[in-house]
């Protein structure tokens, strides 16, 4: 349309010199009328440049704790001039695998991965290759990398000692999935309050494999109904979600305490009780350490674990009956 060779449209949409300005013009305008986009994926592979992309593999974008992680990593992006393609993998370990090799074919320049899955080195390979990879709230199996955490044992074993201190000795826990390391951490936090202040490990009261809220609800409701604990521990802000519906309803006087905080936690009646972190420090924290590696630092592998805190409200606080 515009009359020009396909270098001479190269060169003006480069911006490169050797095109006179009325040519260039000419060019502009048929762009403007044929709606061309160029193509910075294809630009990627032939100018081997970065694309100015990385890639973030996350548990469940509509978690609020995922969502803040998720948004403190772009928030870092955007001061590097980097675009951020975030996707969920909804603890599906084919598909946390397919959405990183289609990053990877995308050409990102680097990953953030929440892992799903109990074997990361499917990315050994991309890593040697200089794909620089940081993974979040949970270690990678099978290799080192670069490592985001949170201090999960010190926090279950801070909620399970603060609900001792109130009197309690029939502490229950529901928590997530017990494949997950963040699942398996808390519990052996709780399991270390217990051992440490001379209280029995009671299976009966330990209820893992609650993914989601309602989930929650009924391993809790089946808690109250059979194993009569006067407090619990909930494992994460959805398991403890589940777990105040439940005592609720049963209109019983039974103390909780929920690692991670959550939206409107402080409006309850009671206040719910919580171990709380910042979701968006460890992106944030994360997002630096890629973006170091992308600049260069070649240094070991880094471990970095964020501090926890407990935020007494008064659902954690409420004594043993009788």
């Amino acid at each position: 349309m515009a009359g020009v060779s396909l270098k001479t449209v190269s060169r003006v949409v480069n911006d490169e010199p050797g095109v006179s300005p009325v040519t260039a013009a000419r060019v502009h305008r048929s762009i403007s009328y044929l709606g061309f986009r160029r193509n910075d994926i294809a630009h990627t592979l032939r100018k081997q440049v970065s694309s100015a992309t990385v890639g973030l593999v996350i548990e469940d974008l509509g978690n609020p704790f995922y969502s803040q992680m998720a948004r403190a990593v772009e928030s870092v992006a955007t001061e590097h001039d980097f675009m951020l393609i975030a996707v969920s993998s909804e603890e599906d370990p084919d598909r946390e695998r397919n959405f990183v090799a289609a990053l990877i074919r995308r050409r990102v320049d680097g990953l953030l991965v929440v892992p799903a899955s109990n074997e990361h080195a499917f990315l050994t390979e991309e890593m040697r290759m200089g794909m620089p990879v940081v993974f979040l709230d949970r270690p990678p199996l099978g290799f080192h990398g670069d490592t985001v955490l949170l201090d999960n044992r010190v926090g279950a074993r801070t909620a399970v000692e603060h609900l001792i201190a109130q009197g309690h000795r029939r502490i229950a826990m529901v928590g997530d999935l017990p494949r997950i390391w963040t699942a398996i951490e808390r519990h052996q936090g709780y399991v270390e309050a217990l051992r440490a202040h001379g209280l029995p490990e009671d299976p009966s009261l330990v209820r893992l494999g609650s993914h989601d809220t309602v989930m929650a609800e009924a391993a809790t409701r089946e808690l109250l109904a059979t194993a009569g604990p006067t407090a619990i521990f909930a494992g994460n802000n959805r398991s403890c979600i589940g777990v105040l519906r439940s005592v609720a309803a049963s209109q019983r006087q039974v103390a909780v305490i929920g690692f991670d905080d959550f939206e409107l936690a402080d409006m309850l009646v009671p206040p719910a009780t919580v171990i709380a972190s910042d979701p968006a420090e460890m992106g944030r924290v994360a997002a630096e350490l890629l973006f170091s590696r992308l600049a260069g630092e070649d240094g070991p592998p880094q471990r970095v674990v964020l501090p926890v805190r407990l935020i007494c409200r008064g659902s954690g606080e409420i004594r043993p009956q009788g």
